[in-house]
C-alpha cells in the first residue's frame, strides 16, 4: 500500500462518520468559495531558489488583497523565518507533540503574512509517522476559514515528507533551473508522484534564467521527456524569475526582494506570477489523492 492510499483509507474512515452525521453524500466538483487554495511549492533538487521564491511570492499575494499562510514544511531545515528575521518561540514539533495546536505556533511575517514554522535540525521532524502527517492534516482544518492563500515551502528530493505534502496540495508548482541536474532531478520527482501516487497535473516555473528563451527551453526539455516517458500528465508553464544578484542581498539584509529592490525584473516577475495564479480556475485537479482540509470538502457534501 502506497503513502496516498494509507493516509486515504485513514481520511475516508474519518470522513464516514462525518457524513453519517451531517448530510448525504454527493459528488464535489468544485471547491467551496471558502476553502483556500493549497499549493505546494517544490523541486527535485535544492538550491534552485524555492523559499525565496515562497517568501515573496506570499508578500505579492498579500498585495492583491490575499490572506496568506505559508507553511515551511521543509521540516528539520526550517528556511522561511531565517529569511524573513523571525525567531519563533515555537514550531511544528511542539504541534506533532502535542504540546501547541497550529493556532499557538503562528507568526506574523512581513506585511501581514502568517507562517507556520519549521523546528530546525530537528531530525526527527524528516520522517513523520503517518499518523503524525494524518494529525498535522487535521489540525490545520481549523484554520481554514482565516486565509485565502496556503503556500506550503516543501523540501527538495523524493523523500517520505516531500512526497506527502505534494500529494496533500490541491496545486503543485515544481521549481526548475537551467541546470541539467535540476532539470533531471524535477523529472524524478514528477515521476514518483505519478507512478507511484497518481499525482498528474503540475505547474512549471523556472527560476535563475537568463531570459525568457532559456527558460521556455528548459520547460521544453522537461515537457518532452515527461511527455515521452510518463505519458498523461498535464505539465503547465507558468512563467519565469531571471538571474537576479539582489536575492542574495536581500536574504543577506533578512528581507524580501520585493520589498527591498522592487524595481528589478525579477520583482516584476514574482508580482506577475501572482497574479498568474490568481486568475487559475480553482476546480480540484483530479488526482484522486488526500488533501489538507479534507473536513471543508466534507461538509461541503
Amino acid at each position: 500500500m502506497d503513502q496516498a492510499s494509507g493516509l486515504r483509507q485513514m481520511v475516508d474512515k474519518k470522513a464516514s462518520c462525518l457524513r453519517k452525521i451531517d448530510k448525504p453524500k454527493k459528488k464535489i466538483k468544485r471547491l467551496s468559495p471558502a476553502m483556500p487554495r493549497v499549493i505546494a511549492v517544490t523541486s527535485g533538487k535544492g538550491g534552485v531558489g524555492k523559499t525565496n521564491i515562497v517568501g515573496n511570492l506570499a508578500i505579492a499575494f498579500r498585495r492583491l488583497g490575499k490572506r496568506v499562510l505559508i507553511l515551511d514544511a521543509d521540516l528539520g531545515l526550517a528556511n522561511i523565518d531565517i529569511i524573513f528575521g523571525l525567531n519563533p518561540q515555537y514550531n511544528i514539533n511542539h504541534v506533532i507533540n502535542g504540546e501547541k495546536d497550529i493556532a499557538g505556533i503562528l507568526i506574523k511575517g512581513p506585511e501581514n503574512i502568517y507562517i507556520i514554522p519549521a523546528g530546525s535540525g530537528i531530525q526527527e521532524l524528516s520522517r513523520l509517522t503517518e499518523g503524525q502527517k494524518l494529525n498535522l492534516l487535521s489540525e490545520l482544518d481549523v484554520i481554514d476559514d482565516s486565509f485565502d492563500i496556503f503556500l506550503i515551502d516543501t523540501g527538495a528530493g523524493i523523500s517520505s515528507n516531500v512526497i506527502y505534502f505534494n500529494i496533500a496540495a490541491r496545486e503543485r508548482i515544481v521549481v526548475v533551473t537551467p541546470e541539467p541536474t535540476s532539470i533531471t532531478d524535477a523529472y524524478a520527482l514528477i515521476k514518483v508522484l505519478y507512478t507511484k501516487h497518481g499525482t498528474n497535473t503540475f505547474n512549471i516555473l523556472v527560476n535563475m534564467t537568463k531570459n525568457a528563451e532559456e527558460a521556455e527551453s528548459v520547460y521544453k526539455n522537461l515537457s518532452n521527456a515527461v511527455a515521452r516517458f510518463l505519458g498523461n500528465i498535464s505539465l503547465d508553464y507558468i512563467g519565469f524569475i531571471p538571474r537576479d544578484d539582489n536575492f542574495q542581498k536581500a536574504v543577506k539584509k533578512q528581507q524580501a526582494i520585493i520589498q527591498l529592490y522592487p524595481e528589478t525584473v525579477s520583482s516584476k516577475s514574482i508580482i506577475e506570477l501572482a497574479k498568474h495564479i490568481s486568475k487559475l480556475s480553482r476546480d480540484d485537479p483530479p488526482d484522486g489523492n488526500i488533501k489538507f482540509f479534507w473536513k471543508k470538502i466534507v461538509a461541503s457534501y
